[in-house]
């Protein structure tokens, strides 16, 4: 493919001096990568050279994934904004956080307990208090707003019964 424009990702409008690859890249699980390269003659006077490239020689190269893996993603992105895909996948992003909390903001990285029911003991108990922590943050509910207009006391917090 030497010689070939290089898409949309081609510097200012030059042509390639040569496409090459697929190249693997350093993550395993990443896709391959095919390079196209500007030499130095093209990319030294470009006016707009230092938004492109910082590299010493002042040379250029774009990594462009696969056509089928380019068609791939432009079809997943697309389909990112229809409005099932981001109801499915706030779904997600609320057991993600969930699982962030539990982790980040009642310690479950670490056990400590041993043995498998003591352990499951202590995920069963962190979840119901992270539950009830959650609803304690809920605006009141109207039973709750009620007993707060007849001077009814009730618990505001599980984490202090005087509130």
């Amino acid at each position: 493919m030497a010689g070939a424009v290089a898409g949309t990702g081609h510097p200012q409008g030059e042509t390639s001096a040569g496409w090459h690859g697929p190249y693997p890249t350093s993550s395993p699980t990443a896709a391959p990568l095919i390079v196209a390269r500007f030499p130095k003659s093209q990319c030294r006077p470009c006016p707009v050279r230092i938004r492109c490239t910082t590299t010493a020689d002042s040379a250029r190269t774009v990594g462009f994934p696969p056509r089928e893996l380019r068609d791939l993603q432009l079809q997943v992105r697309a389909e990112q904004q229809t409005p099932h895909w981001q109801a499915r996948y706030a779904v997600r992003s609320g057991v993600e956080g969930t699982i962030n909390e539990l982790a980040h903001g009642h310690g479950m990285r670490r056990c400590r307990y041993r043995g498998q029911q003591k352990a499951h003991l202590q995920h069963v108990f962190t979840a119901i208090a992270a539950n009830i922590e959650r609803l304690s943050r809920r605006p009141p509910t109207a039973f709750q707003n009620f007993l707060d207009q007849h001077g009814i006391p009730r618990p505001r917090s599980w984490r202090s019964a005087k509130d």
